[in-house]
């Protein structure tokens, strides 16, 4: 079984966690933080923290961007974006000023609350992910499953046919969309104990011919 995988190493992102779980989803993961590497990808997941603009200006300092569209738009291997990766995957965030990598038709909006709503922004902690329609990378996962999310901003598909699942935290935002290779999660799996390992091994077992 081809279960190699490489994740993207840009300084925006702790991925010793994202490696570990890979490995106990059967993977062997590999770190890419050159072209060549990602050139030489058959699968990618872009992991990411923190703010939108620093890691958009990481990728292009490193000159990462052209292998990235090359490998997702061009070769059109499997790309997995996770939290702040999905963010990137889209147009662009409120959060910054830089373009994002355009490959899905979405945008990334800042959590908006009135002071009586009380909710506290970051939305931390565990949530439940709702279904929306089969894919690939959900199939073994229950609907309403939990999952541990880190984040300020949320993610608006202009496509509803992009959007895999749903979670709320005062609105509904998209949690986890795909568009033939393209897949991101605004979660993190890495965190989410064994139905974050789950995910990873769809992603893992839907790809392994790709």
């Amino acid at each position: 079984m081809d279960n190699e995988i490489s994740v993207i190493d840009y300084e925006a992102a702790n991925i010793g966690s994202v490696l570990r779980m890979l490995e106990k989803a059967g993977g062997k993961p590999v770190r890419a933080s050159t072209p060549a590497e990602i050139s030489a990808a058959r699968r990618i997941i872009l992991p990411g923290v923190g703010a939108f603009d620093h890691g958009m200006s990481q990728l292009h300092k490193r000159g990462l961007v052209d292998a990235l569209n090359d490998a997702a738009l061009v070769r059109r291997i499997p790309v997995m974006g996770i939290c702040l990766g999905m963010q990137l995957m889209c147009r662009g965030s409120e959060e910054g000023g830089l373009p994002g990598l355009g490959w899905m038709d979405a945008s990334v909006e800042k959590f908006q609350f009135d002071a009586e709503d009380r909710l506290p922004v970051p939305h931390m902690g565990w949530n439940t992910v709702r279904l929306c329609k089969d894919n690939p990378l959900l199939p073994t996962i229950e609907d309403r499953t939990r999952f541990y999310f880190v984040h300020s901003y949320k993610v608006r598909c202009d496509r509803e046919d992009d959007v895999i699942a749903k979670t709320h935290y005062g609105v509904d935002f998209d949690s986890v969309f795909s568009r033939g290779n393209l897949f991101g999660a605004q979660f993190h799996p890495e965190k989410s104990h064994r139905y974050g390992m789950q995910l990873l091994f769809n992603f893992l077992k839907h790809t392994v011919h790709a």
